[in-house]
């Protein structure tokens, strides 16, 4: 496994156990693992604090996933201010069919917007457990991953000079684009699955138009009405993948989406102005294993879940739980088992959650693929999803991310 070599011009080199590559959800979450067992680390971020405060992403919670960030005592926020989501809502042919999941499982989901728990998990990190961050940093390259003494190096955004770090491990948790994806070894088994279709992603400051989740099966294209705060609605309209966002005027986009998630015994849709509108290009990947020498990928770095099922941010937690205790239990007990076990752990839970993204694509994009035979078999998966008691508690358990692999 290649990495670069330490600037010869470094400053004198500092040392922590674990350095942190990005500031995310899976990132913070280690670090306060790390910090509340008194184990050194630092979180190097290339964005402002602000920047990730306030970044729009994900915001659907399984219970299982809060239930971890409730006992490492990183939920209070969340617990006082997230919505409980009970039940969605199909919309097809202008009809509405409701779907109780909670009712069949005893299990719910939470919204609570991943800049809110950003905020709250780095608030913990930084300043209630003194948890070392540096913000804005440049040119992060990683060194003798596969030694004994890794180290990374960075750009220092206030004296332009490079700062060297040795540590034992590098938790890699700067998502695709990060530089922990740019080192991997020729061996490094990446999957990949192209859905051939884009989302236009949209933040609107309307309130929400439903007491819960709304999926619109049209042929037009496929549509999401997601409830993010009493105030501000999260929106999703299938597009052609690489759309240009400028395409869709604000004319456009309530047109189409008044027509899509349209429902005959609903009013419209409660309009107001879009704050967000971007693309996304409906993908995945997986990275096979996610531990390379000392280098150990976590959330996005090591696998991306498009938002068809609303699993990314769970994956990213989930990673981060085994992947904190298991650098504790080898730093503070010498405990290899948690490290050694990683990767397989991890995965199990990934590929569960891949293939059921795949599976509810197929639902929600078949009645607009312009191929009648998949048209066909959609609304047939859906008839029998929405009548058949096996194949709904079948269905409300992937959802809810219960009984998966861990």
């Amino acid at each position: 496994m290649t990495s670069s070599s330490p600037h010869p011009n470094s400053p004198s080199p500092q040392r922590f156990p674990v350095v942190i590559v990005g500031a995310g959800p899976s990132g913070l979450t280690i670090g306060n693992i790390l910090r509340a067992a008194s184990v050194d680390c630092l979180v190097l971020e290339t964005e402002t604090r602000a920047f990730i405060e306030q970044r729009p992403r994900a915001g659907v919670l399984e219970e299982w996933a809060v239930r971890g960030l409730q006992d490492r005592g990183l939920a209070d926020h969340l617990l006082e201010r997230a919505q409980l989501h009970t039940q969605c809502e199909f919309r097809v042919e202008g009809q509405r069919h409701r779907f109780s999941y909670t009712e069949l499982t005893g299990h719910h989901h939470f919204v609570y917007p991943q800049p809110l728990l950003v905020t709250d998990l780095l608030r913990e990190y930084a300043d209630v457990r003194g948890g070392a961050v540096r913000f804005g940093v440049r040119d992060v390259q990683l060194h003798g991953l596969d030694t004994d003494r890794p180290a990374v190096s960075y750009l220092d955004p206030e004296t332009g000079r490079r700062t060297l770090v040795h540590c034992d491990f590098v938790a890699g948790c700067d998502g695709a684009r990060g530089v922990t994806r740019t080192v991997l070894p020729q061996q490094a088994r990446i999957a990949r699955h192209d859905y051939g279709i884009g989302w236009l992603a949209l933040l609107a400051q309307a309130p929400p138009s439903s007491d819960c989740v709304v999926f619109g099966i049209h042929p037009n294209g496929f549509a999401g009405h997601m409830a993010r705060s009493p105030e501000v609605t999260r929106y999703y309209l299938e597009c052609p993948p690489g759309d240009d966002p400028e395409n869709w005027s604000e004319d456009r986009v309530w047109a189409e989406l008044q027509e899509r998630l349209g429902a005959a015994d609903r009013p419209p849709l409660t309009e107001g102005r879009l704050i967000e509108k971007r693309v996304l290009d409906m993908h995945n990947y997986v990275v096979e294993p996610m531990v390379f020498g000392r280098l150990f990928l976590a959330g996005d770095a090591a696998h991306l879940t498009a938002p068809i099922a609303a699993k990314g941010m769970n994956l990213a937690l989930h990673d981060a739980f085994l992947l904190g205790d298991g650098l504790v239990a080898h730093l503070t007990n010498g405990d290899d088992r948690g490290l050694d076990g990683y990767s397989a752990a991890c995965l199990g839970r990934v590929w569960d959650y891949q293939e059921f993204s795949q599976w509810l694509s197929e639902v929600y994009h078949g009645a607009s693929s312009g191929d009648a035979y998949r048209a066909g078999t959609t609304l047939a998966r859906l008839r029998r999803l929405l009548e058949s008691p096996a194949a709904a508690s079948a269905f409300a358990e992937q959802y809810l991310g219960k009984g998966s692999a861990s």
